[in-house]
């Protein structure tokens, strides 16, 4: 049995011997180089590549089977002409034994010097196309041959076993370069300066990987330093995918950065499941500049349709210095400090076409909102906003208008010098001209931008703070698409009243139409007059209902081509710092021929009731009907208000109902030929003026004194005259004196 043992073991070390002398001779006396042209038929008939090596082939066969390849340039073979890669150098080897057991046994891979250069034509055919196609094409290749008896079962089925097992050193890429060209579009993309290399590559192991590269882009002109560690493993059976301990990092710079730069990374572990057809990021955390996030995600379905949930918190943050940082800027608002204090935590819900952060807890300022937002259609660019909020101050993200404050300014310091010398004896001679231009020209709403806006909005705010007014229990709904923006409702409290409007903007046309529908309830018109900072002529509760309708894109072309109706109703109201009841007593003192006997009571007037309907017509509202209902009198009002210059023009007529004061002054006592008697008073020149502007109207007052001159007259020839005469004289001499 020694002998045995022994004849064997001589046997199997004289075969290895053979072997070894065997893979010896053929690596020496063999030499593939001189094959290189049946190599590339071979490549060309085989898989549609046309192979062209230019330097040596390198080989070994035992124990190493052993590949090295130099200046090599690879075309599809529909473009042979057109080389889609070239190499400097690829060395591989693999262990000749391990094969036999369907194991991959490499040592190290080196690739050096890779250039891959994928390119479309104008007709959208990629130099790729045909790679892999045999030249007797796919109909010859599913022809059987003639000795074929049955269809060939696939290898899988054929040959049942364990799959195949990986084991190799490491893998090097370097130098390496991909560019891809659009020449329809123009649109070009590379990643140039590629570095990659790994641990031991093994089945079901930690596999490290490092990979670094320069990306860059021309439409926009972008350019990108990126690396990426991690740790990979893979299991091909379970078709299962790890990368763990992730860490991306990079810096980004180009025309959208303005010539700023975005330094950006990334950590958390991946994983991919293709048996159950998920992928997950978890142990998220990412930066962007002074951005600070952290979150998971993962997405279901992946080969059906897939969809993405997960949850995502971004630090505080200064919105303002992050959009510096990114090349952008925040259009000038009044408060300096706005958008300096942004976070957000959400949940987030997608497919391939829509993105929403749901459950989204979202704080911007003093503000605090809940709800959710986001793209609900990324075909249509679809905006989908519901949100719940406590407060929110919009004047402090509006633009500041330093200049037309300036004018604001210029205007009341105007109109309180007219004021200044208007109050006392009521005898300042009627401004010759209203208020001068107030509104802006320039343009106001992004027009392009509301033609392919697609949004739906609903809003419910405890407290909105608007032009300096504040909203308590607002509602907003809104929607927009196709150049139609639509306010459905907008609904709130103010100063204890009502406001309810809904309105429309139709960007359609060349000059942008606008209608609005407002309803006002008990609105106080001294605290919407406090609030703009304009000084309080008027006193009551506001009623007002109206539907107005108007063209253009600017303040001035609003206010020009403003048409519609307004009514309106002031209750339990105040005319401040205008005592129209004692303007009225000097004008009756005077035709009573006396001297009043005490100073005024009072420097208001207090009213009931004002009410009036406004046809608005191109700028100018007409007020036939305006009615004022005070205490003794009733003050009938017929005019126009230009809004295009903030004036007025009035003619206003107070019938007197007799004084109702408990001790009347006996200078001004009404005569009951007075009862009755509509006396005119003329409103002309600034609307800031209000009540101030009001000042009988002279001509009218001798008009209504020669009236009652001639009644006394009458009364003097009926009491002379009595029935002496006809009473077609007496009616004939009447007339007389009434002219």
């Amino acid at each position: 049995m020694k002998s045995l043992g022994k004849i064997l073991g001589l046997l199997a070390l004289g075969l290895l011997l053979i072997l070894v002398a065997l893979g010896f001779a053929l690596t020496h006396l063999f030499d593939p180089n001189d094959y290189k042209d049946e190599i590339r038929e071979l490549a060309r008939e085989r898989a549609g590549l046309e192979l062209n090596i230019k330097g040596d082939i390198g080989w070994s066969l035992f124990p190493w089977l052993g590949l090295e390849l130099h200046d090599t340039t690879l075309a599809s073979a529909r473009t042979p002409e057109q080389p889609f890669a070239d190499l400097r150098m690829l060395g591989l080897s693999v262990r000749v034994l391990p094969l036999l057991r369907r194991e991959v046994q490499m040592s190290d891979i080196t690739v050096n010097g890779l250039n891959l250069m994928l390119a479309r034509d104008e007709q959208g055919h990629g130099n790729w196309e045909g790679l892999g196609e045999s030249a007797t094409g796919p109909a010859a290749a599913a022809e059987p041959s003639p000795n074929q008896s049955e269809p060939a079962r696939p290898a899988s089925e054929a040959r049942p076993g364990k799959p195949i097992q990986l084991d190799i050193d490491s893998l090097t890429v370097s130098d390496a370069r991909v560019a891809y060209h659009d020449a329809r579009s123009g649109q070009q993309y590379s990643a140039e300066g590629i570095e990659l290399s790994t641990g031991a590559i093994r089945e079901r192991s930690a596999i490290p990987v490092k990979l670094s590269a320069f990306f860059g882009s021309n439409q926009p002109v972008m350019r990108a330093r990126t690396e990426l560690q991690g740790e990979l493993r893979f299991d091909n059976e379970l078709r299962r995918y790890q990368l763990d301990n992730l860490r991306l990092n990079g810096e980004a710079s180009g025309e959208p950065l303005q010539g700023k730069t975005l330094a950006f990374s990334a950590q958390g572990q991946l994983l991919v499941d293709r048996a159950a057809q998920i992928a997950e990021w978890t142990g998220l955390k990412l930066t962007a500049n002074q951005l600070r996030g952290l979150g998971e995600l993962k997405v279901r379905d992946l080969e059906s349709e897939p969809k993405l949930s997960g949850a995502l918190s971004i630090a505080e943050f200064d919105l303002g210095d992050f959009l510096e940082g990114l090349g952008q800027s925040l259009p000038p608002m009044a408060d300096a400090n706005a958008l300096t204090k942004v976070e957000l935590v959400t949940h987030l819900n997608g497919t391939p076409e829509s993105l929403l952060l749901e459950e989204l807890k979202l704080q911007v300022d003093d503000s605090h909102f809940t709800g959710r937002l986001g793209i609900s259609d990324f075909k249509r660019q679809a905006l989908l906003v519901e949100l719940k909020g406590d407060r929110l101050d919009l004047d402090r993200y509006l633009p500041a208008t330093p200049a037309e404050q300036g004018a604001s300014q210029a205007r009341k310091s105007e109109v309180e010098q007219t004021e200044a010398s208007a109050i006392g004896s009521g005898t300042t001679p009627l401004p010759d001209k209203p208020t001068q231009q107030a509104w802006s020209a320039e343009k106001v709403l992004p027009v392009d931008r509301l033609r392919s806006l697609d949004a739906s909005v609903t809003l419910l705010l405890d407290s909105l703070r608007l032009e300096r007014l504040p909203f308590e229990g607002v509602s907003l709904k809104a929607r927009g698409k196709g150049g139609l923006l639509t306010l459905e409702h907008l609904r709130g409290g103010l100063f204890g009243g009502r406001l309810e409007s809904s309105a429309s903007l139709d960007a359609r046309p060349a000059q942008p139409t606008i209608k609005v529908h407002k309803s006002l309830s008990r609105i106080p018109v001294e605290r919407l007059l406090e609030s703009q900072g304009e000084k309080v002529t008027l006193k009551g509760l506001l009623n007002l209902d109206g539907d107005l309708t108007t063209l253009g894109n600017s303040q001035k072309d609003w206010v020009d081509n403003l048409n519609g109706t307004l009514g309106f109703i002031v209750d339990n109201g105040v005319l401040v710092d205008a005592n129209l009841e004692q303007q009225l007593c000097r004008a009756i003192a005077t035709l009573n021929r006396k001297e009043l006997g005490s100073e005024p009571r009072a420097k208001d007037t207090p009213f009931r009731e004002l009410k009036g309907n406004l046809r608005l017509r191109d700028g100018v509202a007409n007020n036939p009907d305006l009615k004022v209902s005070i205490p003794g009198l009733t003050v009938n009002g017929n005019g126009d208000i230009d809004l295009r210059v903030l004036g007025m023009d009035y003619r206003v007529g107070i019938v007197i109902e007799g004084d109702k004061g408990a001790m009347p002054d006996p200078a001004c006592q009404v005569n009951e030929r007075y009862v009755g008697v509509e006396w005119p008073l003329r409103c002309r020149g600034p609307l800031e003026l209000g009540a101030k502007a009001c000042r009988f109207d002279k001509d009218g007052l001798g008009k209504i004194a020669a009236r009652l001159a001639g009644e006394k007259l009458s009364e003097k020839i009926e009491e002379k005259l009595g029935d002496k005469v006809s009473p077609e004289l007496k009616d004939a001499l009447k007339g007389l004196f009434k002219r």
